[in-house]
């Protein structure tokens, strides 16, 4: 079983359908994980997740890598891992 890496919420994005897209991204900014629901139920998000290797996805502009770290530390720093944001 691979070992689970901490994530942070780096960003959540509306469209005009309703659906918000939450980006959760590696400390370092190297990887991130999408997940796309409804805005009614993204009341619940909370400021980290727990992923697995085979959930991420690399990130390959160094520019959109080095925005994700720097906002993946701001979240680390302010908010405790399962508290909602």
């Amino acid at each position: 079983m691979s070992e689970e890496i901490r994530c942070w919420l780096v960003e959540r994005e509306y469209d005009d359908k309703g659906l918000v897209t939450l980006t959760y991204a590696t400390p370092d900014g190297e990887s991130v994980y999408r997940r796309e629901l409804a805005a009614s139920a993204a009341s619940g998000v909370t400021a980290a997740k727990e992923l697995t290797p085979d959930k991420l996805e690399g990130v390959a502009d160094e520019e959109t890598r080095d925005r994700y770290a720097t906002e993946a530390d701001r979240t680390a720093s302010n908010y405790d891992p399962d508290e909602p944001i």
